[in-house]
Order: structure tokens, then C-alpha cells, then sequence
């Protein structure tokens, strides 16, 4: 797979809201109601991830967890970030 051109992953973050480019990882922060469901999305996101076989590094700050993704095997972002981006989407629009 890959790496995606500046303009393809404009073009695929034109449809993904809030995520961004940021030192070479595809990146977007979520706020949830509380801990504990901040950790069932990480939980959600961590099937997600298992089934895709792509794992986003997380990070969580009470109610806040970061998503970061990057094909580190490719050296850089490619559709699978982007795929697993529209997912974590999806999963965090039911917390």
C-alpha cells in the first residue's frame, strides 16, 4: 500500500472531519462525557483496529483520547490510516 500524495490526503480528509496531519501521523482528539466512556471507545476503536490488522497509538486524558495513525511499515500515511480514521469516526459518534 502506498503512501498517500498531499493531494489524496486532502482530498480523503475533505470527508473526515477534525482530523489532521500532524508530525506525520494522522491525528484527531475526542471528548467524551467521562472516563469511563472515553475507555469504551478505546475499546471499541481496539476491535476495530484487531480486525483491520492497523493499530492506532492512543492516548487518553480523562475524557479526551487522541488517535494517532500512521503505516509505519510504509513510512507514512496511507489508506488504511484513512479507513480506520472513517471507523474511529463512526465508533465515536455512538459514545
Amino acid at each position: 500500500m502506498a503512501v498517500l500524495s498531499e493531494a489524496d490526503l486532502n482530498s480523503a480528509l475533505s470527508s473526515s472531519s477534525g482530523w489532521q496531519v500532524d508530525g506525520g501521523e494522522l491525528r484527531k482528539t475526542f471528548t467524551t462525557p467521562s472516563f469511563v466512556t472515553a475507555l469504551a471507545l478505546v475499546n471499541r476503536v481496539g476491535d476495530l483496529a484487531e480486525a483491520a490488522g492497523h493499530h492506532p497509538d492512543i492516548s487518553i486524558n480523562y475524557n479526551r483520547v487522541t488517535f494517532a495513525l500512521v503505516t509505519h511499515d510504509q513510512g507514512g500515511i496511507t489508506e488504511k490510516d484513512v479507513a480506520l480514521a472513517r471507523q474511529i469516526d463512526q465508533a465515536a459518534a455512538t459514545t
